[in-house]
């Protein structure tokens, strides 16, 4: 996976400001591997056959804008070349610290489905996704990411995840950061 990214010039080493808000010496950009269709194939079908491995059988995939979009797309144009036609959407920022759904996504009640990402730290993005689409009376059956970052691995809130990869860099919380990484300059991405 890591050979993935690096050969697309996706893995970065400095000092990184995490969405999470957290720092790391790594970061991984998802969107410049995910820019070339071929990577996008082989890592979206992988996650599709995750997904049915797991005897899953959503009615749509939803991924966080802006890297969950072609990512959920994929995921879910995969998983209809063996199921009934899969459905990509995508959850975007409301404004308040939420997500919400476009108007024209229609999600009826007791539709379930799968929550896809890029890479996993905190889980928060996946999880505001998730209950943008929740309110709408669809229910979660698993979540779905190509790299989970989390210290701890195993279910998010109570959802069974699956990763295409397990990968732990350390990350850290403003006051913890350790001095040989504090030396480096912040970016943020």
């Amino acid at each position: 996976m890591l050979a993935l990214y690096r050969e697309a010039g996706a893995f970065h080493e400095g000092r990184f400001l995490l969405a999470s808000g957290r720092q790391s010496p790594f970061f991984l950009q998802s969107t410049t591997l995910l820019q070339h269709p071929r990577a996008m194939t082989q890592l979206g079908g992988a996650m599709a056959r995750q997904i049915l491995d797991a005897g899953l059988r959503p009615d749509f995939v939803v991924g966080p804008a802006m890297g969950g979009v072609t990512l959920a797309y994929e995921v879910a144009r995969q998983l209809s070349d063996t199921l009934p036609e899969v459905r990509g959407l995508f959850a975007e920022k409301d404004g308040q610290g939420g997500m919400k759904l476009r108007e024209a996504f229609e999600i009826r009640r007791g539709e379930t489905f799968v929550a896809v990402e890029d890479v996993l730290t905190t889980g928060g993005s996946l999880l505001r996704a998730v209950r943008a689409v929740e309110a709408y009376g669809a229910q979660c059956v698993g979540l779905c990411c190509i790299i989970d970052r989390r210290a701890e691995t195993g279910p998010l809130a109570g959802y069974p995840l699956m990763s295409l990869k397990e990968l732990h860099f350390e990350t850290y919380a403003a006051h913890e950061v350790p001095g040989w990484l504090a030396e480096r300059p912040l970016r943020e991405i």
